[in-house]
């Protein structure tokens, strides 16, 4: 079954990019486009009933369309509204989805990404990719030279499928990827006689870590000849060197583990702060 990518839209300008980048990548992947836009009748507009709240809505989705197919004529493009919560309807949308693409609000008036509750509780709770968008994102900003970024951490399976999500999206923009993994000095309770003999006959922390890095990268790279790639290992927190990493970037990609809380779902650190301060475009991928 080909999955489509979806975009979640609800005017406002954030989601229109998100409509923009979602259509781009569509096209460059040979697959359809999904538009969902969630509404709930509102009572306190008493001059309109459901049925012509539905209609404005559904036209004010409708011209949204109509602009994005006229910039890409051969794109199969599906449009749903649909009455639920947000949350629980783009969540919804996501598990059909190769991706789901949403907009977000930037964070001050420089980079990042501030991601409400509902951002949140979607990326926390689909086991699909989703892609945050600012309003201020261009095509210009996938031009050539500009990496698609990726965090890698643990052995090869942990991050597999945030390394496949990247080497994809760059194959399919012609990019390059930068493989980026941190690392921390460890205390020194951690240590048992086997982990200090094994880092031994590695040669130290950071050749250990370089060919961890190198070990995880390697199946993409042979899967994916064409692309080319950097391998990056810093010593540092994983957020900050992987934002670092990313300044320049068109796209940062962070895998993520969801956290179980008593008041629900959490995204991890490490893809919070990259949402949170990256100035591109940022992809969750979860660990499957």
């Amino acid at each position: 079954m080909t999955r489509p990518i979806t975009a979640g839209v609800d005017g406002t300008e954030e989601s229109l990019a998100a409509l923009d980048w979602a259509a781009r990548e569509a096209v460059r992947r040979g697959l359809p486009l999904r538009v969902v836009h969630v509404w709930r009748y509102e009572e306190s507009l008493a001059a309109a009933d459901r049925d012509t709240q539905l209609r404005w809505v559904s036209e004010g989705v409708r011209e949204a369309v109509r602009t994005v197919s006229g910039r890409h004529p051969g794109l199969e493009v599906a449009v749903d509204v649909v009455e639920d919560g947000a949350a629980r309807a783009l969540a919804g949308a996501a598990a059909g989805a190769e991706m789901l693409v949403l907009g977000s609000r930037g964070h001050g008036r420089v980079v990042g990404f501030l991601v409400g509750s509902v951002g949140q509780h979607v990326i926390a709770e689909t086991a699909r990719p989703v892609v945050l968008v600012r309003a201020e994102d261009r095509p210009a900003a996938e031009a050539a030279g500009r990496d698609v970024v990726v965090g890698q951490h643990g052995g090869p399976e942990d991050s597999a499928d945030a390394l496949r999500f990247a080497f994809e999206t760059a194959a399919a923009r012609g990019a390059a990827v930068r493989a980026v993994r941190a690392w921390t000095l460890p205390p020194v309770f951690a240590y048992s006689p086997g982990s200090l003999k094994l880092l031994d006959d590695e040669g130290g922390l950071e050749p250990y870590e370089r060919r961890s890095l190198a070990e995880a990268v390697r199946p993409w790279r042979e899967r994916f000849p064409e692309v080319p790639v950097a391998e990056h290992v810093e010593m540092g927190s994983a957020a900050q060197v992987l934002l670092a990493a990313a300044a320049d970037a068109q796209l940062t990609v962070v895998g993520r583990r969801a956290h179980r809380t008593a008041v629900g779902a959490r995204i991890g650190s490490v893809a919070y702060g990259v949402l949170h301060h990256a100035a591109c475009p940022v992809a969750v991928v979860p660990h499957r």
